[in-house]
């Protein structure tokens, strides 16, 4: 099945702070991030089911290299990604987006 990639309008801002922060401590840095939460949407998308749901019907995938996990949910054919949160944040506060 070919599940829609669909992002919560939150998710694009924590990609944006997490990008710049990541420039700023080293030149291309924030660019290997992108790629790694890329691929991690790539497998998501591909076998969504296969990783563990961690609140009501959240998923979450970690994120190869990074301290970060992406929070999803399957609704239907859609991936909806409600989060790319950094692993030290809190987590209640995406737990509020649902």
């Amino acid at each position: 099945m070919n599940y829609v990639l669909v992002f919560r309008p939150e998710v694009r801002e924590e990609l944006d702070e997490a990008y710049n922060w990541y420039q700023t401590q080293q030149a291309g840095l924030g660019d290997d991030f992108l790629d790694c939460v890329d691929e991690m949407l790539n497998r998501i998308c591909k076998m969504p089911e296969s990783y563990a749901v961690v609140y009501l019907d959240v998923r979450w995938a970690v994120v190869r290299r990074f301290p970060y996990a992406i929070y999803y949910r399957i609704v239907s054919s859609r991936v909806i990604v409600t989060a790319v949160f950094h692993s030290r944040r809190d987590p209640k506060s995406w737990q509020m987006r649902i």
